[in-house]
């Protein structure tokens, strides 16, 4: 990605794995990738979710997300956290995520993941989440490298920019 004009470095821990938080860390990477920005991904417990090969199985979830507003009917319709208790509300608003997101033309996740990828951002697993959640390293993208707290925290310390999401 560098070829040495900007010597900036970001470092982001990712921790969400839900299609809506998936965003923001792919977006802010890519973004600073292409201003020659060293990038690192740090992805730990849920947003190792992100890593796999199949992204099919990310879905938003309405519980927990007051702010979470969806365009129906032409009006925005907030989504109360009673409605998650309800089986296949978080299905359904996640197609209704996936469909807007088409609609709108905005870049998918495994787009989004590609990109970064393809701007050499690097991309670090977390190896003890991965022990704890018993998956295995071929379940994930084949540009993911192992790493631990102390990778992380080497990225950090040599970081402009640290970010948490």
């Amino acid at each position: 990605m560098s070829d040495g004009s900007n010597n900036k470095k970001m470092s982001i821990i990712v921790t969400k794995g839900t299609l809506d938080w998936a965003y923001p860390p792919f977006i802010l990477a890519s973004t600073a990738a292409s201003l020659d920005i060293d990038v690192t991904l740090f992805f730990t417990f849920y947003g190792l979710q992100l890593l796999k090969k199949d992204l099919s199985h990310l879905q938003i979830s309405t519980l927990g997300n007051p702010a979470m507003e969806m365009p129906m009917m032409g009006m925005h319709m907030t989504m109360p956290n009673i409605i998650s208790a309800i089986p296949g509300v978080d299905a359904m608003a996640s197609s209704m995520m996936r469909n807007m997101i088409k609609k709108k033309g905005i870049a998918s996740i495994p787009e989004l993941r590609d990109i970064c990828v393809e701007s050499d951002v690097k991309i670090v697993g977390c190896n003890m989440t991965l022990d704890l959640f018993e998956w295995t390293p071929d379940m994930m993208i084949p540009e993911m490298e192992l790493g631990g707290a102390a990778t992380y925290m080497a990225e950090a310390l040599e970081s402009d920019i640290n970010l948490y999401i």
